[in-house]
C-alpha cells in the first residue's frame, strides 16, 4: 500500500505542474470575474459606456455557454488538449482586447471572448482531470478547483481596486493575461502527452450542438436583461425566454435530465438545482442587510466572505473524506444543508432577526455547496466514458450557468412585484429561492454512482 501513496497526491511529481497550472487557471478565471465587478463603474465612466453596463456582464455569461458546448464536443472527438490550448488563447486575447479598449463596444467584444474562453477552459480542464488523474484523486482535485474559485472572493475586489487606483484599470486585464500565459506553460507538457497517446474518436452533431448553444446564450441574455430592466413586458419576455432555454437545453444535456432520471441525468440537474437558489440568494443577501438593517456596504458584503470561507472549508472536508463518505450520501447531505442555510435567510428577512443569524445561515449554505459541488463533478466523470466526458462536463457547467441566471432574473421580477427594497420584496425573493432549494432535495435522492460502460 505504501508504494502507491505518492501517486495518490495531487502534488506528486507526475501531477505537480498539471495541478499547479490547472488550479491557477481556475483561480485567474474567478479573479477576473470578481475584478470586473469591482472596476466596472470606473470602466463604464471612462469609456462613456453607462448604457452598456449590464451588457458587459451578460455578454460574458452568454458566450461562456457557447464555449462550454464547443469545448465539450471537441474534447470528446479529439481529446482535451486542443480545446484547452485554444480556450486559453481566446481568453487571453479577450483580456488584451478589454485591457487596451478605448471605447465600450471594443471592451464588450473583449468580454465576449473572455466568456467564450473561460467557459471552454472549465470544461476542457474537467476532461484533463478525467484523463490524467486516477479516480481516487478526483474529489480532491475538484475540491481544489472549488477553493481556487472561492478564494478570489476574498482578495479579488481589493486587489483589483488597488490596481485600478494606482496604475489604471487596464492593468487588471493585462496582468491577468500575463499570468495566464505562465499558467499555460505549466500545463502544456501534460497536454503534449495527451495528444500523443490519448486521442479519442468522438461524436456527431457538433454543429447542431453549437447552434443550440447559441440559442441558449441568446435566451439567457434575454432573461438577464428582462429581469434587470423590469417594465410591463418583463414577465412575458422572461417567460418566453425561459421556455426557449428549456427547449434548446434538451440536446445539450444527457437524456432524461429535465425529468431527473436516476444517475447521470439527476446529477447534472442537481448542479443547476442548487446553483439557482444559492446564487440568487447571494444577490439579495447583502442588499437586505444594507437596506433593512442599515449596515454599511462593506459590512453587508462581509457575509459573502463568510459563505466563501465555509465553501472552501466544505470543499476541503469532502476531499479529505474521500471514499469514507459515498458520493451519493455527500450530495444528499450537502443539498439538505444548502436548503437549511437559505431557509434561515428567509426567516431572517421575514422576522427581522439579527444579522448574526443571517451570517450563520450563509455559513451553512456555503458549507453545503462546498460539500456538494466537487462531488457532483466527480460523479459526472465516474458516470462518463472517454467518448462523452466532454459532453457531460459541458452539460454540468451549462446547467449551473443557465439555472443561476434564470433564478436571478425571476427573483428580480418577484422582488420588484412585491415592493422592491421594502421588506415584502426581500421576503418574496427569498421565499422563491427557499422553494427552489427545497426542490433540490428530492433530486439529490435520485443521484447514485455506477460504473460507466466504456465503449
Amino acid at each position: 500500500m505504501s508504494a502507491t501513496r505518492p501517486a495518490e497526491r495531487l502534488l506528486a511529481p507526475q501531477y505537480f505542474w498539471t495541478t499547479v497550472g490547472a488550479i491557477t487557471l481556475i483561480f485567474l478565471g474567478a479573479f477576473e470575474s470578481l475584478a470586473v465587478t469591482t472596476i466596472m463603474p470606473t470602466v463604464s465612466r471612462e469609456l462613456d459606456g453607462e448604457a452598456l453596463y449590464s451588457l458587459a456582464f451578460s455578454a460574458t455569461l452568454a458566450a461562456s455557454v457557447i464555449g462550454m458546448v464547443v469545448a465539450g464536443g471537441w474534447s470528446d472527438r479529439r481529446g482535451p488538449s486542443g480545446p484547452l490550448v485554444a480556450s486559453m488563447v481566446v481568453f487571453v486575447v479577450g483580456l488584451v482586447l478589454s485591457g487596451t479598449a478605448e471605447n465600450m463596444p471594443v471592451f464588450i467584444v473583449g468580454r465576449f471572448l473572455q466568456g467564450l474562453g473561460s467557459g471552454a477552459t472549465i470544461v476542457a480542464l474537467y476532461v484533463v482531470v478525467a484523463r490524467i488523474y486516477p479516480a481516487a484523486l478526483h474529489p480532491r482535485m475538484f475540491g481544489a478547483f472549488a477553493t481556487a474559485w472561492v478564494l478570489p472572493s476574498l482578495i479579488g475586489p481589493p486587489v483589483a481596486g488597488a490596481v485600478a487606483d494606482t496604475v489604471g484599470w487596464h492593468w487588471v486585464f493585462l496582468g491577468v493575461g500575463a499570468i495566464c500565459v505562465v499558467a499555460a506553460g505549466a500545463i502544456v507538457p501534460a497536454l503534449r502527452h495527451l495528444r500523443s497517446v490519448d486521442v479519442v474518436v468522438g461524436t456527431s452533431g457538433a454543429r447542431w450542438a453549437v447552434l443550440w448553444a447559441i440559442v441558449v446564450a441568446i435566451a439567457v441574455l434575454a432573461i438577464g436583461l428582462g429581469g434587470e430592466n423590469g417594465g410591463p413586458f418583463a414577465w412575458p419576455i422572461v417567460g418566453v425566454a425561459f421556455v426557449v432555454v428549456v427547449i434548446a437545453l434538451r440536446p445539450l444535456l444527457p437524456r432524461g435530465t429535465l425529468v431527473a432520471r436516476r444517475g447521470l441525468p439527476a446529477t447534472v440537474l442537481l448542479r443547476g438545482a442548487v446553483a439557482a437558489p444559492f446564487f440568487a440568494t447571494e444577490v439579495y443577501l447583502p442588499y437586505l442587510l444594507h437596506e433593512q438593517y442599515g449596515l454599511p456596504s462593506w459590512l453587508a458584503g462581509l457575509i459573502l466572505t463568510v459563505g466563501a470561507l465555509s465553501w472552501a472549508a466544505g470543499s476541503t472536508l469532502q476531499g479529505r473524506l474521500g471514499d469514507r463518505m459515498s458520493h451519493a450520501a455527500t450530495v444528499r447531505i450537502g443539498a439538505a444543508i444548502v436548503f437549511a442555510g437559505i431557509a434561515v435567510e428567509l426567516l431572517t428577512a421575514a422576522l427581522l432577526l439579527t444579522p448574526i443569524v443571517a451570517a450563520a445561515g450563509w455559513l451553512l449554505a456555503g458549507g453545503g455547496m462546498g460539500l456538494l459541488f466537487p462531488r457532483l463533478s466527480t460523479l459526472v466523470l465516474s458516470l462518463s466514458s472517454d467518448t462523452d466526458q466532454g459532453f457531460n462536463s459541458s452539460a454540468l457547467t451549462i446547467a449551473d450557468s443557465t439555472a443561476a441566471a434564470t433564478a436571478i432574473a425571476f427573483a428580480g421580477l418577484v422582488f420588484t412585484a412585491f415592493g422592491a427594497a421594502s421588506g415584502g420584496g426581500f421576503v418574496a425573493a427569498l421565499a422563491l429561492t427557499t422553494v427552489l432549494a427545497l426542490v433540490a432535495i428530492p433530486i439529490a435522492a435520485r443521484v447514485h454512482a455506477r460504473t460507466p460502460v466504456v465503449e
